[in-house]
């Protein structure tokens, strides 16, 4: 199993700076349809009170990290978040050793091609280079957002977790979806053991798109997932005959360049 690496080796006993993390969580609240937001917005999406919010924007607009719009009386991200987004995906010997493969197999099999971690209750997009129906390559901006709930990306990165991690997102899927738990709960499941039997699972909660997923677990590296996409009007199992070895093809080739990479 791959070593989370976004947790920090000693969270268990060191307390945490609650202002740091309130303040992390006010840049939490931007996102694409809230690129300005006002202090009781931000109250609002992260619970903290009115008070605490106007004082920690005052401190991320003089560390660059707001931009406070007077007219508009509201505030929006500032250059220095994009500097640290560019910096994780440079330094990242995964998307370093990945990229030309994923775009050697977008051309060859003119489907879509894509990394993405966890955040939270959400899967995250590194990188996503996608073939469209005129035979060029489009590359979505890294940063993009998918429930991992209903995705063949997040369903993938709950087969490769310990269990109590897994049930611990389980539940709280659970909460969100009270409405037609039972059936997410049984198509989750059967990924999951898709995953842990073939190595890979699909998904298809586009309309006309199927997407196969399988765990990108390098070893000194946070787990990642590695996906096809394709929009077609094809049947799951004609998509997975095509697609599941190149798949997994991919995934050891990725692995085995970042080993080279790192020597």
């Amino acid at each position: 199993m791959a070593n989370h690496k976004n947790q920090h080796p000693e969270s268990n006993a060191t307390p945490s700076n609650r202002s740091l993390e309130r303040g992390l969580e006010l840049l939490r609240a931007f996102g694409p349809g809230a690129t300005l937001l006002g202090n009781g917005e931000l109250a609002e999406r992260t619970g903290l009170p009115k008070a605490t919010v106007s004082r920690l924007t005052r401190t991320l607009v003089e560390a660059g990290y707001l931009e406070h719009d007077v007219v508009r009386r509201a505030y929006r991200l500032g250059l220095p978040v994009l500097s640290l987004a560019q910096a994780l995906r440079s330094g990242s010997t995964v998307l370093n050793a990945a990229g030309p493969l994923i775009r050697d197999t977008v051309q060859a099999k003119r489907i879509n091609v894509g990394i993405a971690g966890a955040d939270r209750e959400e899967m995250v997009y590194l990188e996503s280079i996608r073939y469209n129906q005129r035979a060029s390559l489009r590359t979505i901006v890294s940063g993009q957002r998918v429930p991992m709930e209903l995705t063949s990306l997040g369903r993938a990165y709950l087969a490769a977790l310990p269990q109590a991690e897994f049930t611990a997102l389980m539940d709280a899927f659970k909460r969100r979806k009270r409405c037609g738990w039972e059936r997410l709960e049984r198509e989750i499941t059967e990924a999951v053991d898709d995953v842990r039997r073939s190595g890979f699972c699909v998904a298809s909660w586009q309309p006309e798109v199927i997407a196969l997923a399988t765990p990108l677990a390098i070893p000194g590296h946070r787990l990642l997932v590695l996906n096809f996409s394709v929009r077609t009007a094809a049947s799951n199992d004609s998509v997975v005959s095509e697609l599941a070895a190149p798949l997994l093809r991919l995934r050891d080739e990725i692995t085995a360049a970042c080993a080279r990479l790192e020597g």
